[in-house]
């Protein structure tokens, strides 16, 4: 865990005024999965999007399920400003456990989602954002590095196993 702080730590030298207003807004998008709920939606509003929305509906529950049902409870790690409280946090103290990091999970939850969907450019776009929104939980001193590895972990097998599951169900609702 000494190495973990020591990226934590590292991060924190790298603080500014202005980070100090990006990140807590970056962070933001991904609370609660939102900003993925309103894509989901948006996706499944369009009839050319609505197997994608459909696919991005079964990952979001999967890791809804794995992440904040099983694995946090599971795990139960104390996040790192429990641990090191000299810290001044800019956001509110989350009040769920800290492995894996949700906002990472369901953020890649929605990437992989979407690239088995073949959506060439809206994949990219939501990598980019789900790597900002997993490098501000630890600009935020929230989650130690091993929780961003494992909510991409999470996200990914959440992913895979949501786009699997609806091709079986269309497969048998159209074969």
């Amino acid at each position: 865990m000494s190495w973990e702080f020591a990226v934590l730590d590292f991060i924190q030298t790298l603080r500014t005024p202005i980070g100090d207003f990006i990140w807590p807004a970056i962070t933001v998008l991904g609370n609660g999965g939102i900003f993925w709920i309103l894509l989901t939606i948006a996706l499944l509003i369009n009839k050319k999007t609505r197997k994608c929305g459909w696919i991005l509906t079964a990952a979001l529950l999967v890791d809804l399920i794995l992440c904040n049902g099983v694995i946090k409870n599971a795990v139960a790690r104390t996040r790192p400003y429990t641990i090191n409280s000299s810290i001044q946090l800019l956001i509110n103290q989350p009040k769920e456990f800290s492995f894996p990091s949700g906002h990472t999970a369901v953020s890649f939850t929605a990437v992989t989602a979407l690239f088995l969907a073949k959506e060439k450019i809206l994949w990219k776009i939501a990598l980019v954002l789900a790597v900002l929104i997993a490098f501000s939980r630890l600009y935020l001193y929230v989650h130690f590095p091993t929780d961003i590895l494992g909510g991409v972990i999470v996200g990914v097998v959440a992913g895979v196993v949501g786009y699997y599951l609806v091709e079986f169900i269309y497969k048998k609702k159209l074969g």
